[in-house]
């Protein structure tokens, strides 16, 4: 039976210690935008790809569009990093209470997670404009307009973290 949070018991809530949760949220923030990132760029260089074999001139459009679902890898990287940072947890003999290391682990779940599934839906808007490219070239701003309402999201998502983590206290 897992016990409460508030009810933790010794130096570790839910088996993990402080330090081991804040490793936890670094990695979460990290490998959650990144594959969110990979799957994104994965969908709309596909079509990209496509759209290329028959246009090669359009290549400046869509690599625009391609890489735009890879910022959220860059946010949940830049949220590690500040964790890493914050909390010296590259610095030997480093400790943290463990209710504070649940802290900065909940603190990584907005850009994660929103990181997550904007870039995949991101990919796929970014997909559709690619396809929007192929047969009307002229059209680049109105597909990279609307991938971009796809990417507030993520940067909601970042500029939470950003703040939880400000409002954790600090070793």
């Amino acid at each position: 039976m897992i016990a409460p949070l508030s009810q933790a018991l010794g130096t570790t809530v839910w088996g993990l210690t402080g330090e081991g949760w804040a490793f936890a949220g670094t990695a979460a923030a990290v490998a959650l935008g990144g594959i969110g990132s990979a799957i994104g760029i994965s969908a709309v260089g596909r079509v990209a790809t496509g759209v290329l074999s028959e246009h090669p001139d359009r290549f400046g459009s869509l690599l625009v569009l391609t890489a735009l679902p890879g910022t959220q890898g860059f946010y949940g990287f830049v949220i590690g990093f500040l964790i890493l940072g914050f909390f010296h947890l590259l610095t030997p003999g480093t400790v943290i209470d463990p209710k504070i290391g649940f802290q900065i682990f909940a603190a990584s779940l907005p850009v994660g997670l929103a990181g997550l599934f904007s870039a995949i839906f991101q990919g796929k808007v970014c997909a559709a404009g690619a396809m929007l490219i192929a047969k009307q070239p002229g059209e680049v701003g109105k597909a990279i307009t609307l991938s971009v309402f796809v990417e507030t999201y993520a940067v909601l998502g970042f500029i939470a973290s950003v703040l939880l983590l400000i409002g954790i206290p600090r070793p």
